[in-house]
């Protein structure tokens, strides 16, 4: 059976070696961290020991492709001068993370335009990721833009939007996406229906470019189609309901993509099982 990049996002408690540990634990493939705290907007360098550290467990794992996450806190769009400035310095803080430790990629809400409206918006995130690719030159680590449900003012829920602001970074090289089932499906994208995915896809690729597409955020939803509301639901228990995720584990053109959980769970973590086992059954014959 060719191997599933299947994962869940997973704690760093006790140093970021340690996330390997629990991926390996409930039988992850890849996964997702944070690079630091991210209720705050400042952490602690890492040391040599620290990189060196994550470099063995990585390597004795076998969990790969790793993923960050942003912290929460950031806004790319900001109004406020210092909030912006804060945003943007620690977008290139947690870039340089991710560089040193060989992560993939950092993936990142757009932000929220907070009254400005979305051209406004989306020309400051653009000039926010444009300073930080600069301060940040020659990195392999990606950029990655997460898709929005859309809620207040949050941009990111059109795949028009998410478009916008790649056409405006100068090194698009460097960025990539992050489809977030949850995300989309409360955005109005009916990813619920075997139509509604293949059409879903069709204007993802067209207005995106499914080449752009380095992660998928797994996760069912609690409100309805187009209800701009982001809480995150378990495999199946939710409003996609399973249909759309059996076109997930089957499309052939996600096959290489790293799809990862962000769905509620206890320390235990018998929930990413379930929901990776739910995931797995899924799969079609023929694709195992």
């Amino acid at each position: 059976m060719p191997r599933l990049l299947l994962g869940s996002h997973m704690s760093i408690s006790g140093g970021m070696y340690k996330a390997f540990e629990r991926a390996a634990s409930v039988g992850c493939a890849t996964m997702q961290v944070f690079t630091k705290n991210n209720n705050r907007w400042a952490g602690k360098p890492y040391s040599e020991a620290d990189v060196q550290r994550y470099a063995a467990a990585a390597a004795s794992a076998g969990v790969a492709p790793v993923i960050a996450h942003a912290a929460y806190l950031i806004n790319l769009c900001a109004v406020n001068p210092t909030t912006l400035q804060k945003s943007r310095a620690a977008l290139r803080d947690e870039l340089t993370r991710c560089e040193m430790l060989g992560i993939l990629g950092l993936v990142v809400h757009p932000g929220s335009h907070v009254g400005a409206g979305d051209a406004a918006g989306i020309s400051r995130i653009a000039e926010s990721i444009n300073l930080t690719h600069e301060a940040t030159s020659g990195f392999r680590t990606f950029t990655i833009l997460e898709t929005t449900a859309g809620q207040g003012t949050a941009l990111g829920c059109r795949f028009e939007q998410i478009r916008g602001i790649i056409d405006l970074v100068e090194d698009r090289d460097r960025m990539r996406v992050c489809f977030d089932t949850c995300h989309v499906f409360a955005a109005g994208y009916n990813i619920a229906t075997e139509e509604g995915w293949e059409s879903t896809m069709a204007e993802f690729d067209h207005v995106i470019g499914l080449p752009r597409l380095a992660a998928i955020h797994v996760n069912d939803s609690m409100r309805g189609l187009g209800s701009h509301v982001d809480r995150h639901d378990h495999i199946g228990k939710g409003k996609i309901g399973l249909i759309g995720f059996r076109m997930l584990m089957n499309d052939p053109r996600l096959a290489d993509v790293p799809k990862i959980l962000e769905t509620e769970k206890s320390e235990d973590l018998h929930e990413d099982v379930e929901n990776m086992s739910v995931l797995r059954s899924l799969v079609a014959p023929f694709s195992r």
